[in-house]
């Protein structure tokens, strides 16, 4: 599409010159002799780009600005967050200004001018001007697409309980500070999800929130990932690159799995927490860094500083608020709200709206016990959109696991779930989640694949569990 460029000068010889170089070059344009015209142009034909002169009659291009900035404003506070959005469709605006009156063109960037010529114009800088301030705006479109996209797909928490209304009560709070954050909970419940919460509700809302997966990576490439590295570091390491922990510099920096960090890389971390500081692979310069540190676990981190798997100092360095997240299983009255929310999304990513969840679909949904929680019930959501024929999902297209045969299945091991009953709460858990992978890789004859899939895992995650789970009988044995 052409974009639409207004040209706001009272000098009509040079709205010609511009009027036509910029439609040689392409774009259709607009004219406005004066300020107040200018103004009304904005508002009714939505230009791409504006050039303003400073100097106009009935309104200057100054009060241009600073009635846009006050509007800005006004948009601002009765909007919210919002108000940005709605704002961010302005269109940039180069002012144009005598060589005398520089300072103008100072005080018009200070009101949100994206760049600004001098008279006389030159041709070739102009167009340079034009092509750069538009390549800025169409990337900060698409920053904005990217993140509100983000926004749609994680959200905020929803209060649909009276148990999560408590719990995004105790979250506000925490947000509201910049003390360290630890999330507890199973593989599944949305941590990420309450981590995004906490700093969406946060002071550092409009910088970066910077995710890294603390077992997805080798402790090698997870150093690196963290803290970056110098040019010459390693074979390969041909410039210096930042690491997540430099990206997420004035925002959040949130650990998932921190668990399962290599002892050696937990060192490295403590310093971190303690002094915001660090080196970068190879380096030997000190680079500090302000950030908010959420990490999240499904382990139970007390029985792992006992076992020596986890360092004492860095477990209190993380534990200064910690905050339980419970498993789906224990918050049913949530499965309806959260599944209708999955079904929205879903049928407009997949292009079939108006389908409905039955209602023997909601009941079969809450008498399941979701061991992999919300994302093993996002999943059945999506297949169930995936599966659905017509408008109406039903608990055949959901396929959950739950036929005759894995019931008794579940039923002739029930011994050993009542004996994790007794277990303190981390231990029940601990001995429930091995007994949920061994009957799931029972009904699947060994295939972890199809077992992580059944639980709503991913099979590397599994596979590091049975790995964990190996050692741990060994060291029993010895």
């Amino acid at each position: 599409m052409q974009k639409k460029i207004l040209v706001a000068d009272d000098d009509l010889d040079i709205v010609l010159m511009l009027t036509d170089r910029l439609e040689a070059l392409g774009y259709t344009t607009l004219a406005a002799g004066d300020g107040q015209r200018a103004l009304e142009l904005l508002e009714t034909e939505e230009p791409g780009l504006v050039l303003l002169d400073l100097q106009m009659p009935r309104m200057t291009g100054l009060e241009v600005l600073e009635t846009l900035a006050r509007q800005e404003q006004a948009v601002s506070r009765a909007h919210g967050a919002a108000g940005h959005a709605i704002m961010a469709n302005r269109p940039p605006i180069i002012v144009m200004t005598a060589h005398g009156t520089i300072q103008l063109a100072v005080e018009a960037m200070k009101c949100g001018a994206a760049d600004f010529l001098t008279k006389p114009l030159d041709m070739e800088h102009l167009t340079l001007v034009i092509q750069k301030v538009l390549e800025r705006e169409g990337l900060k479109r698409h920053v904005a697409v990217l993140r509100e996209e983000v926004e749609s797909r994680y959200g905020t928490i929803v209060a649909d309980t009276p148990a999560m209304a408590s719990l995004i009560d105790e979250i506000k709070q925490v947000a509201a500070s910049d003390a360290t954050v630890l999330l507890l909970g199973e593989s599944g419940t949305g941590k990420e999800l309450f981590a995004r919460s906490i700093h969406q509700w946060s002071k550092r809302v409009d910088k970066p929130f910077v995710v890294i997966n603390c077992v997805a990576l080798t402790e090698t490439l997870l150093e690196n990932e963290l803290f970056g590295h110098e040019k010459g570091a390693f074979t390969g390491a041909t410039t210096q690159q930042k690491g997540k922990v430099e990206m997420a510099d004035e925002g959040t920096l949130f650990l998932d799995e921190i668990g399962d960090m290599a002892p050696d890389l937990q060192a490295k971390l403590l310093r971190l927490l303690q002094d915001r500081e660090f080196h970068r692979v190879g380096g030997t310069r000190v680079v500090r860094v302000n950030i908010r540190v959420i990490a999240a676990t499904n382990r139970d981190l007390t029985t792992a500083v006992k076992k020596g798997a986890f360092r004492e100092d860095l477990f209190h360095r993380l534990n200064v608020i910690s905050v339980s997240i419970p498993p789906l299983r224990e918050r049913p009255d949530e499965i309806p709200h959260l599944a209708e929310l999955f079904l929205q999304r879903y049928t407009k990513e997949m292009g079939k709206p108006g389908m409905q969840l039955m209602a023997s679909a909601l009941r079969t949904m809450r008498a399941y016990p979701w061991p992999g929680n919300v994302r093993e019930l996002e999943n059945a959501v999506a297949r169930a959109v995936v599966l659905a024929g017509g408008h109406e999902i039903g608990p055949e297209h959901l396929r959950l696991p739950h036929d005759d045969e894995e019931k008794s299945q579940v039923y002739e091991e029930e011994p050993q779930v009542r004996e994790a009953s007794a277990l303190p709460y981390h231990q029940a858990m601990e001995r429930y989640r091995h007994f949920l992978i061994e009957q799931a890789l029972k009904r699947t004859h060994g295939n972890q694949t199809k077992a992580a899939e059944a639980l709503g895992l991913q099979r590397s995650y599994l596979a590091r569990v049975l790995k964990q789970k190996q050692a741990e009988d060994q060291k029993e044995e010895k």
